[in-house]
């Protein structure tokens, strides 16, 4: 209980920290240093030149030269979610900042891909609820956060969606994905996801900070839908190209 009350202090020390902040020094642009646009922290003409990933499949928003029913690996196998919005492709200088957001707590990075989700999740099917990420217990002590569920935050809260942090668990400590392969990652994450709710509503979102193969996001919604959700969606700020 202390430790939680402890956490609890430190995460609304920051934000009023953060607020504070941005009011005694109005917010710069995180990529060319110029002054923000409307309080955000990037600029109008740095803002229309980020990788949005406005074409892509709306399966797996697998960013394609053209607009397309789904991509072929959707097509092949559907995965067991049914769309994805991602923000951005995974390009410069999107991939400067989700590091920064993900392994520096870098807030102002944190709000601009917040911000980009929140822009491109406003024309999706809207769920009945948004369930981030969860990272291991080790993992989340180690970090202090979960960036997962700082997105989710902000974009739940703007469009009036429910947050259930509580919904999913990770029971198993799995090795990082980024130097694994497709099939590697598939392996390293299975059931190593439970359902911890015990009531969810028939639609929901997963919401994390990047798609790279989704092997992590499909083992979420796997679990999900063998709790009786019947309609999982994915929401992420950035989706990493195909590789070749």
């Amino acid at each position: 209980m202390t430790l939680r009350i402890a956490r609890l202090g430190a995460r609304l020390g920051a934000r009023l920290g953060d607020r504070l902040g941005r009011w005694l020094l109005p917010p710069r642009c995180l990529i060319c240093g110029e002054s923000g646009t409307n309080g955000r922290d990037i600029c109008a003409i740095c803002a229309e030149t980020l990788p949005w990933n406005r074409v892509a499949c709306p399966c797996c928003a697998l960013p394609l030269p053209a607009p397309a029913p789904a991509c072929g690996r959707c097509l092949k196998k559907p995965p067991p979610f049914a769309a994805t919005v991602a923000a951005f492709a995974y390009g410069f200088p999107v991939d400067r900042l989700l590091p920064r957001f993900k392994f520096h707590g870098d807030l102002a990075a944190g709000r601009a891909l917040a911000r980009g989700l929140l822009d491109m999740a406003r024309h999706a099917d809207r769920p009945q609820a948004l369930i981030p990420v969860p990272l291991h217990p080790r993992r989340l002590r180690e970090r202090g956060y979960n960036q997962a569920l700082e997105l989710a935050r902000p974009v739940g809260r703007a469009l009036g969606i429910a947050l259930r942090g509580d919904a999913l668990a990770r029971v198993r400590e799995t090795a990082a994905q980024t130097e694994l392969g497709a099939l590697a990652r598939r392996r390293n994450v299975r059931r190593a996801f439970e359902v911890r709710a015990g009531t969810l509503p028939p639609h929901v979102a997963l919401v994390d900070d990047v798609m790279t193969t989704g092997a992590t996001l499909a083992e979420c919604a796997a679990a999900l839908r063998r709790a009786g959700v019947a309609r999982v969606d994915v929401w992420v700020a950035a989706r990493a190209p195909a590789r070749r």
